[in-house]
């Protein structure tokens, strides 16, 4: 139950619901326990009334005693089903307490984990993979679901019930009371045992499901691969080979669940048969009537359920906490980079590294090594280098995916650190190299850069982006659907509405990593044009595999191997005839050759 400690919080927040749960739980099963009783007293007077009539045999009051007992049994018959009645109420309400207190649970927890998620950095992301984080805000937090409503419900009714039903019968004989519970000792050791088996299984089931479910994501993800190079067969065979893996840990729980309903009903029919027996010697003896033989017998089936959920609301609570376990581990995952400043502060763009370096915490590679630059607002400068050369961990840096190791980055004179994260991200317009487009409409995905964003200006920025034709030619217009990831645009498709997106948010620093690497020769022209414009004021870091003449840097780095190799501007650059040189040679002479071709 350790593990299930951290969701007392809930129970504190919800308590009034718990609270009423509780009592009309209890006030259910009062009105439960009195019907034994009412019966007890019907039979009784049935046996009282039985020599009465066999007295007055032959007489007119023969009759008459007939109908007397008819009359009060028909009366405890209604008070028999107005108790059951009252029953029923409080259950309906025991239900709308806790049942719904579970779900509120549910709710607050999906919430928190998800928020939990979007505070982790991108390190967290590349540990773990997505099956895995969509299984334990499902499956795992279902478990836990089921523990909160169901369990806790079957639980406060077991012990209530067991309070009043055994209160009751040591109320009427100790001794014939001590031989009805006399097999619950052996209840309690079989509910022990395989509570442990159950508690080791279901962890492990719980490990090999999201092992199943980020094999499912990947393949969904990835389908294109799959089918192109004819892989389904074999995908399918490994998917099939984890599906029976679970399968077969899901049995064995299932079989190891399946112990306790035997045992159960074996212990309440034994507990029967001691009742009646031993009932009877009392009867024989003077001790009780033989109504208390019926009432006993109804207290013992009456707990029949409850005890047998026992091994069920034990199951549920041994799940709930492996998936509790697992919630935990990542509930309890610090993230890397903290926000400690609250700030609106406007940034104008003064940008400057100062001997940067970073190692990526999992692999130890060495990304960025004694980096040093600076750039003032307005100031445009590109990146240039092969790939894997730390271009991309410049970007990263700067936006605070992740912080560097050793050195430092000011932004305004100010340490990034010191800086109110969202704030900062806020006034960085930044177009990744891997675009990522959202499951909506093209319209949602430009406007998800400024949610207040009006129609007219999604229009304007996808015409900078020179993507507005295209999107109106579409039979849905801006309204069209783009699938997950945006499967159903191109990649250059793509790439221009993750400019529109970023250029939306009027942003006074702006990071494009490589955003043009699918776009066609004369798209890249008009857009180029734009940045020409619309750059001019802004501070601009564009990371690039080849050289824009139609934008002029102020400054041009060249790396490799994540240190600085050139740096310069472009006549400064060209004089050295290095590797920007080579580069530029090596670009010209393509732009010759393709318009050879033309």
């Amino acid at each position: 139950m350790k593990h299930l400690a951290v969701l007392n919080k809930f129970f504190l927040k919800y308590r009034w619901l718990f609270f009423w749960g509780v009592v009309f739980v209890t006030a259910s099963n009062f009105f439960r326990v009195l019907q034994p009783q009412m019966i007890r007293e019907a039979l009784d007077l049935v046996f009282e009334n039985i020599q009465l009539y066999k007295l007055f045999n032959g007489t007119e009051n023969q009759a008459a005693v007939f109908a007397s007992l008819g009359k009060v049994l028909m009366l405890f018959g209604i008070v028999v089903l107005v108790l059951a009645l009252l029953m029923g109420v409080f259950m309906y309400f025991m239900r709308q307490t806790i049942i719904v207190m579970s779900r509120l649970i549910e709710y607050d927890m999906r919430k928190e984990i998800f928020g939990h998620y979007e505070k982790l950095t991108l390190a967290f992301y590349k540990r773990n993979n997505t099956g895995d984080l969509m299984s334990r805000i499902t499956e795992d937090v279902n478990k836990v679901r089921m523990y909160l409503g169901p369990a806790i419900l079957y639980g406060i009714n077991l012990v209530t019930l067991f309070v009043l039903v055994i209160w009751s019968m040591l109320s009427v004989n100790v001794e014939l009371t001590l031989y009805c519970l006399l097999p619950m000792p052996v209840l309690a050791f079989s509910i022990y045992y395989v509570s442990n088996l159950i508690n080791k299984r279901s962890g492990i089931i719980q490990t090999q499901l999201a092992s199943l479910n980020s094999t499912a994501q990947e393949v969904y993800s990835g389908i294109r691969v799959v089918k192109s190079y004819v892989r389904e067969n074999p995908m399918a065979d490994f998917f099939k080979d984890q599906s029976e893996d679970y399968k077969e840990k899901a049995m064995g729980l299932a079989r190891v669940d399946a112990l306790f309903h035997p045992t159960m009903l074996l212990l309440i029919g034994a507990s029967t048969i001691l009742t009646v027996y031993v009932g009877g010697l009392k009867v024989v003896s003077g001790a009780i009537t033989p109504g208390n033989i019926a009432e006993f017998v109804i207290y013992v089936n009456m707990l029949t359920w409850p005890v047998t959920a026992l091994g069920w609301i034990t199951s549920i609570i041994q799940q709930a906490a492996a998936s509790q376990k697992r919630i935990n581990e990542f509930l309890q995952t610090k993230p890397d980079i903290l926000n400690e400043v609250s700030s609106n502060e406007k940034i104008n763009g003064d940008i400057k590294f100062e001997n940067a370096t970073f190692v990526y915490p999992d692999s130890g590679i060495k990304a960025l090594d004694n980096v040093s630059f600076e750039l003032k607002p307005g100031e445009k400068m590109a990146i240039v280098g092969r790939t894997g050369s730390g271009k991309t961990t410049i970007a990263d840096l700067l936006t605070r995916m992740y912080d560097v190791t050793d050195g430092q980055i000011l932004v305004d004179n100010k340490n990034i650190k010191d800086r109110d994260l969202n704030n900062l991200r806020q006034q960085i317009g930044y177009v990744p190299q891997d675009v990522f487009l959202f499951s909506d409409t093209i319209a949602n995905n430009v406007r998800f850069g400024k949610g207040e964003a009006s129609d007219e200006e999604v229009y304007e920025y996808t015409k900078h982006a020179a993507i507005y034709d295209e999107i109106s030619d579409l039979p849905e217009g801006f309204n069209t659907m783009v699938g997950e990831r945006g499967v159903t645009l191109s990649g250059g498709q793509k790439q221009r509405v993750s400019i529109a997106r970023a250029f939306i948010k009027n942003p006074n620093i702006i990071l494009l990593d490589d955003c043009l690497s699918a776009v066609d020769t004369n798209t890249e022209k008009r857009i180029m044009t734009y940045f020409d414009k619309s750059l001019a004021d802004k501070t601009a870091i564009i990371i690039t595999h080849r050289i824009y003449s139609l934008l002029k840097f102020d400054k041009i780095l060249v790396l490799d191997e994540g240190k600085i190799i050139e740096a310069g501007t472009h006549e400064e650059l060209i004089e050295m005839q290095g590797y920007y040189f080579d580069l530029v040679e090596k670009q010209q002479a393509e732009e010759v050759s393709e318009s050879d071709v033309a």
